[in-house]
């Protein structure tokens, strides 16, 4: 994967993610469709290298 593609799949579900916010139905009926393996662990990596910086400026 290429580096501006990675960049697009970022921005991509973090839009995804904002829809699902102001519309929680359709934002997961749209996720449960475009769900892959790659997407799914960058989002899981995403998630764990954010815990972990919460957790170093916390202290």
């Amino acid at each position: 994967m290429t580096r501006e593609r990675l960049a697009d799949t970022v921005v991509g579900t973090i839009g995804d993610a904002a829809g699902t916010v102001v519309d929680p139905k359709e934002g997961l009926s749209q996720a449960r469709r475009k769900a892959s393996v790659p997407t799914a662990a960058l989002v899981g990596i995403a998630l764990i290298v954010g815990y972990l910086l919460g957790r170093r400026a916390r202290g």
